[in-house]
C-alpha cells in the first residue's frame, strides 16, 4: 500500500519491510566520535555488538560512560533540587548553542559543589534556629512554671507570718521553728527543663518516677501549637517539661532517660533578671538567622534558576554523549589501535545517507583518512523495518504485538488498517454510538499536539497513541449502523419510506405477516419496519449469522491467498502446490459452497435449510436433496466437493515431506553438497535449515513428516473451529443491539410515560451514564478485543509466521524520551 513517506524517506510500502543489508564501517579514531554523532542524528543503523564477550568494565570507553554517569547524576541531584524548589526546567530550545563536552563537565561539578555548600549552611542555620525556637518556647513555658511557684511561695510565706503573730494551733507543724531558722538543714534543688514528644510524655514521666522511685518534682504542659523538630525537621506536636530533684545521681539518671525519648534540654536561668535578659537574648538572635536564611534561601533559588534555564540542554547532551559512547563500546578496535570497526544493518535506500555521514565526519574532524564503507553478504536473517507514520503505526503495533514480520513477509498490516475497524464495526454497529466514538476521538486528533508534549496516565495514553484506530473504528460503525438502521436502537427512515405497510389497521406493529408491500426495497441497509415487529430477532438473527460466516469465509480465503504471495516472493514453489493448493481447495469445497449456498438463497428467496444440507453432504451424500435442492445437479457437485476436501487432507500431509527427503538424497547422492541447477531456492533454504547446525547429519524424515502431520491437523480442525469462531460478529452485533434496545425502552421511555420531569431528567441521566459505560466503554472494549483475536488467530495463522524482530537502530530522536 504505497504512501508517501516524509521527510527524506523514500516512498512507504507496508506490503514488505524495508530491503535491507549488513554494513562494516572502518573509522578512524580521532573522528569516531563525530562519525556515531552523525549517524545518531541520521537514526537510520542499527549496530551490532562486536564485544559482547567483554564486560562494560572491560571495554574501549568505560571511562568515558563513566564520565557521561557521573554528570547525569549531578543532573538528577539539580532535578530533585529544582522539584523541591517549586522550579520548572525551562524547555528545550531547537538553537542551542553547542557545549564543549568537557567544559560543560567543569560547570556541573562546580555548581553541584556549590549548592551542596549552601544546602549544608542553610541546613545547619534551619538547625539552629529550629533550636532557638524551642528554646524560647521553653523559656516562656517554665518561666510561666517559676512565676506561679513564686507566687504561690510568697502566699505560703504571708500566711505563716500571720500565723506565728497569733496562737499556735493544733494543726502548725510541729518542727516549723527549726526548719525556718536552720538554713544549714535546707536542701538544693536542680532542675532540668526542655521539650519531649507529646506522644512520648506519659511514658516519659513514669520511667522518671521510677528510676528515682519518686524523689523529683515533674510539671508538664503541652505547646498549643506544633514545634519544628530541630534534628528531623519535621513538625511535631510536643510538651514542656520541667524537672526538680536532689543529687547528682539522679541528674545523672534525668539525663539518660531524656537521652532516650530524644526530649531536647535548655538551661533555664533561675533569677527573673536573668529570664529576661535570656528571652531578649534568644528573641534577637530568631530574628537574626531568620533574616540570614531567607537570604540563603534567595541565593540558593537564584543558582537554581540558572541552572533551570540551561537544564534540559545538558540533559540531552549529557544523554547524547552516553548514547554515543554506549555505540562506540560495541565497535571493535583495530590492531593498530588507530581505527574502529563497526557492523550494523541499515536500509539499502540509506546507504548515500550513511556516506554523506561518515564523510561529514572525515571533514569536520580533519582527519587525513577517511572512513571506509563496504557491504558485507551474511546468511543472518535481517531485521524488519517498516516505515510508518502516525496513521499506520498504531496498526502496525497491533500485528507486531502477535509478532514481528519476518524479512520481506507480507505484513498483515497492510489489509488491518481497514479489515480491524470493519470487524469492529460489524459487531458495533450503530450510528449513534459511532458519531459519539468519532466526536471523542476528534478531539484527541484536534488537540494531539497538546496532548503529544504531556505525560498523560496509563489509560489516556493508550487512547491517544490508538485515536486514529478508535476514528476508522467510529467510521466504520457509523456506516455498519447505516446498514442496521439503528441510532440508538431507534430506527429512521433515512434514504426512503418503508418499502411496506400495513394491509388493514388491524396489523399494527405486531408481525410483519400483515403488511403488504407497497413501495420498492429499501435503497440501503435494513428496512425501518422490521424494527420492533415479532419478526424482529428471527430476521436479524439469520442475517447477521450468514453475514458473520461470508466475512469469515473472505477473510480465510484472503489470508490464504497472502500464504501464496509470500511462497512466490520467496520462490517456494513446494509451498503453493503441497499447503496453499490443497488450503484453498479443502476451505472453499466445504465453506466456500455454504457461502455459496447462503447468496443463492438471499437471491432466489428460496426455503431450503441450509443445516440440513450441510449436514447430509457429509453423512448421506447420495440422497435426493427434495425441497433443499437450490440449484440443478446440486447432489453431484456436492460429492464433488466432499471428494476434493478428502483428497486435500493427504495431499497436504505426504508430499511435501517426501518431496523434502527426495531433494535431500539428490543433494548427496556421492556426497555431493552443491545445490543442482535449478534447485528451488526455498527447498534448499529448508534443507540447508536441518543440517546446518548438525554439519550435515543425517536427514531426519519422521521430525519434518510429524511437523506436516501437526500443521495439516491444525489447518483441518481450525477450518471449522475458525468459521465457527467468526459468528462471534454476529453475537456480539446481536448483544449491542439488545443492550441498546434495553436502556432506550425500560429507562428512557419509561421514564417519558410519568409525566414528570423530575423522573424524566434522572431518567436521562441514568440512560447517559448506561450508554457512557456500558456501551461506550465496555462494548467497546470487548469488540475490540474479539476483533483482535479474529486476526490474530483465525486470520494471520493461515500465512503469518511473525518470527522476525525489529529494526531498532542508533537514534537520537528515540534515545532522547527515554528516562535514566
Amino acid at each position: 500500500m504505497p504512501s508517501g513517506g516524509g521527510g527524506c524517506l523514500p516512498p512507504m510500502d507496508l506490503m514488505r519491510s524495508e530491503e535491507m543489508q549488513l554494513l562494516q564501517v572502518i573509522i578512524p579514531t580521532e573522528s569516531a566520535h563525530l562519525a556515531v554523532s552523525n549517524l545518531g542524528d541520521l537514526g537510520l543503523i542499527q549496530f551490532k555488538d562486536l564485544n559482547a564477550d567483554k564486560s562494560p568494565f572491560q571495554r574501549t570507553f568505560a571511562a568515558q560512560i563513566k564520565r557521561t554517569g557521573e554528570m547525569a547524576r549531578k543532573l538528577r541531584f539539580f532535578k530533585d533540587q529544582m522539584s523541591k524548589a517549586g522550579i520548572q526546567a525551562s524547555p528545550l530550545q531547537s538553537t542551542e548553542t553547542p557545549l564543549d563536552f568537557d567544559d560543560m563537565e567543569i560547570k556541573l561539578g562546580e555548581l553541584e559543589a556549590e549548592l551542596i555548600e549552601v544546602n549544608a549552611n542553610d541546613e545547619k542555620l534551619q538547625r539552629t534556629y529550629n533550636e532557638l525556637q524551642e528554646y524560647n518556647t521553653v523559656l516562656q513555658k517554665a518561666g510561666e512554671f517559676f512565676y506561679s511557684a513564686q507566687r504561690s511561695a510568697a502566699a505560703q510565706q504571708t500566711e505563716l507570718g500571720a500565723n506565728q503573730s497569733g496562737e499556735t494551733s493544733l494543726e502548725s507543724p510541729l518542727l516549723e521553728q527549726d526548719v525556718l531558722t536552720d538554713a544549714s538543714k535546707q536542701v538544693k534543688l536542680g532542675s532540668l527543663s526542655g521539650l519531649v514528644p507529646k506522644e512520648k510524655a506519659m511514658a516519659f514521666e513514669r520511667i522518671l518516677f521510677r528510676a528515682t522511685r519518686g524523689n523529683i518534682l515533674l510539671r508538664q504542659e503541652s505547646v498549643d501549637e506544633l514545634v519544628t523538630d530541630p534534628q528531623s525537621g519535621e513538625k511535631v506536636s510536643k510538651n514542656t517539661f520541667v524537672v526538680f530533684y536532689s543529687g547528682e545521681r539522679a541528674k545523672a539518671k534525668i539525663l539518660k532517660i531524656c537521652d532516650a525519648f530524644r526530649a531536647n534540654r535548655y538551661p533555664f536561668p533561675e533569677d527573673l533578671s536573668k529570664q529576661m535578659h535570656t528571652i531578649a537574648e534568644v528573641s534577637g538572635k530568631i530574628k537574626e538567622l531568620k533574616a540570614t536564611i531567607d537570604m540563603g534561601v534567595a541565593h540558593r533559588n537564584t543558582i537554581l534558576k540558572s541552572i533551570a534555564s540551561d537544564f534540559e540542554h545538558w540533559n540531552h547532551v549529557t544523554k547524547k554523549e552516553k548514547s554515543i559512547y554506549h555505540t562506540l563500546n560495541m565497535l571493535s578496535v583495530d590492531v593498530t589501535k588507530k581505527c574502529l570497526v563497526g557492523e550494523g544493518w541499515s536500509p539499502v535506500f540509506a546507504t548515500s545517507q550513511v556516506q554523506d555521514a561518515l564523510q561529514r565526519a572525515t571533514l569536520e574532524s580533519k582527519s587525513q583518512v577517511g572512513s571506509i564503507f563496504q557491504v558485507l553478504n551474511t546468511k543472518e536473517s535481517p531485521p524488519t523495518y517498516f516505515q510508518t507514520n502516525k496513521f499506520t503505526s498504531a496498526f502496525q503495533e497491533i500485528v507486531d504485538a502477535y509478532g514481528v514480520a519476518k524479512y520481506q513477509e507480507a505484513n498483515p498490516g497492510v489489509f488491518t488498517v481497514v479489515t480491524f475497524p470493519f470487524l469492529f464495526a460489524v459487531m458495533f454497529g450503530d450510528w449513534g454510538h459511532g458519531i459519539c466514538l468519532l466526536l471523542a476521538t476528534l478531539y484527541l486528533i484536534i488537540q494531539e499536539k497538546k496532548f503529544a508534549s504531556q505525560k498523560l496516565g496509563d489509560i489516556m495514553e493508550m487512547m491517544f497513541g490508538g485515536r486514529y484506530i478508535i476514528m476508522m473504528m467510529a467510521l466504520f460503525s457509523i456506516y455498519t449502523g447505516f446498514i442496521y438502521n439503528e441510532f440508538f436502537s431507534v430506527p429512521f427512515e433515512l434514504f426512503a419510506k418503508s418499502a411496506y405497510a400495513c394491509r388493514d389497521p388491524s396489523c399494527g406493529d405486531a408481525t410483519t405477516e400483515g403488511l403488504i408491500k407497497v413501495r420498492p426495497t429499501y435503497p440501503f441497509g435494513v428496512d425501518p419496519v422490521w424494527h420492533g415487529s415479532r419478526s424482529e430477532l428471527p430476521f436479524l438473527n439469520s442475517l447477521k449469522m450468514k453475514m458473520s460466516i461470508l466475512l469469515g469465509v473472505s477473510q480465510m480465503n484472503l489470508g490464504i491467498m497472502m500464504s501464496y504471495f509470500n511462497a512466490k516472493f520467496f520462490r517456494n514453489s513446494v509451498n503453493v502446490w503441497c499447503q496453499f493448493v490443497p488450503q484453498l481447495l479443502f476451505l472453499n469445497s466445504l465453506f466456500g459452497y455454504l457461502s455459496m449456498l447462503i447468496i443463492i438463497k438471499w437471491c432466489t428467496g428460496s426455503k431450503a435449510d441450509l443445516y440440513h444440507v450441510m449436514i447430509y453432504m457429509f453423512l448421506s451424500p447420495t440422497d435426493d436433496m427434495g425441497e433443499n435442492e437450490l440449484f440443478p445437479h446440486q447432489k453431484y457437485v456436492q460429492m464433488l466437493l466432499l471428494v476434493i476436501a478428502l483428497v486435500a487432507v493427504p495431499w497436504m500431509l505426504f508430499p511435501k515431506p517426501l518431496f523434502l527427503k527426495s531433494e535431500h538424497e539428490r543433494r548427496h547422492q556421492g556426497h555431493q553438497y552443491t545445490p543442482l541447477e535449478g534447485a528451488d531456492e526455498s527447498v534448499v533454504a529448508e534443507l540447508g535449515h536441518h543440517e546446518e547446525s548438525n554439519h550435515h547429519e543425517e536427514f531426519e524424515f519422521s521430525e519434518v513428516f510429524v511437523h506436516q502431520l501437526i500443521h495439516t491437523i491444525e489447518f483441518v480442525l481450525g477450518a471449522v473451529s475458525n468459521t465457527a469462531s467468526y459468528l462471534r460478529l454476529w453475537a456480539l452485533s446481536l448483544a449491542h443491539s439488545e443492550l441498546s434496545t434495553v436502556f432506550y425502552d425500560k429507562v428512557l421511555l419509561l421514564t417519558l410515560g410519568y409525566n414528570n420531569i423530575f423522573i424524566l431528567a434522572i431518567g436521562v441521566v441514568i440512560f447517559i451514564f448506561a450508554t457512557v459505560g456500558v456501551l461506550l466503554v465496555m462494548e467497546t472494549l470487548s469488540a475490540f478485543l474479539h476483533a483482535l483475536r479474529l486476526h490474530w488467530v483465525e486470520y494471520q495463522n493461515k500465512f503469518y509466521e511473525g518470527d522476525g524482530y525489529k529494526f531498532a537502530p542508533f537514534s537520537f530522536a528515540l534515545i532522547s524520551d527515554e528516562e535514566e
